[in-house]
């Protein structure tokens, strides 16, 4: 799935990474804490967080996550936007929960971004 189809099926607005619209991602995960993130995340995934702060960005720097939506309405300050400009990361914002957007993201088709598939 895309960047750009990510934006349209979270009606999100795209703050950073412009360019990245074509980007190819295959999984999502979606977690406020950080931790989460760095023991489950793998290759290619969107993360999807209601954390917005330069924690969220440096971790998805640190394990290579291109994507990164923020839920809830909340909104990137212009330094976040900046920093993931310069760190080449897709930055959006939308107002659906953490729960409603990873199941629109599910029932698109993404699936969960962990090393371990939870059933």
């Amino acid at each position: 799935m895309t960047v750009g189809r990510i934006a349209e099926l979270l009606e999100a607005r795209i703050h950073a990474g412009a360019g990245l619209e074509d980007l190819e991602v295959e999984a999502a995960c979606g977690a406020d804490l950080m931790s989460d993130v760095m023991a489950f995340v793998k290759d290619r995934v969107v993360l999807l967080t209601g954390l917005v702060n330069a924690q969220a960005l440096r971790t998805a720097d640190l394990l290579d996550i291109k994507v990164v939506v923020f839920v809830r309405g909340k909104l990137p300050t212009e330094d976040l936007v900046r920093q993931a400009e310069e760190a080449g990361i897709a930055l959006l914002s939308t107002r659906y929960s953490l729960f409603l957007a990873c199941g629109r993201l599910y029932e698109a088709g993404l699936r969960l971004g962990g090393t371990r598939d939870i059933r």
